[in-house]
């Protein structure tokens, strides 16, 4: 099982939606680096306005032209490991913005590959999970 608690370090990396890495999303190339370099999760989420460095602003507004709306990954780590990372990400982002932040993580304990097939089994089964 995987902990982190302490001091750690948030990498936010905000793109935009239609951003490619040899014709696969850019936030989706991303996520699996940071998953092969064992980092402890990322996420992504898709923002419904707002602008960067073009001044451009890009909505979900219905009657919008603009569909490249702003994208954010988030990734949070120790710091050495974070920094390790941060090589990867200066070969895949052209434009975009990477910022890092200290944090303090309360709480992440991640799942034994065991137990996720245990709850799948209890899924198909019917069977409740306690949370």
């Amino acid at each position: 099982m995987t902990r982190l608690t302490g001091t750690a370090l948030r990498l936010t990396v905000f793109i935009g939606e239609n951003d490619t890495w040899h014709h696969k999303p850019l936030y989706s190339e991303i996520v699996h680096r940071a998953h092969r370099a064992g980092l402890a999760g990322a996420s992504v989420f898709r923002g419904i306005e707002g602008f960067g460095a073009s001044s451009l602003i890009h909505t979900s507004r219905l009657l919008s032209l603009s569909e490249d709306l702003p994208v954010a990954i988030v990734i949070v780590d120790t710091e050495d490991r974070v920094r390790a990372f941060l090589p990867e990400l200066n070969e895949l982002i052209g434009q975009g913005l990477v910022i890092l932040d200290d944090c303090e993580v309360i709480r992440y304990s991640g799942r034994d590959k065991g137990e996720d097939a245990h709850r799948d089994r209890g899924r198909k089964h019917g069977k409740k999970e306690d949370v």
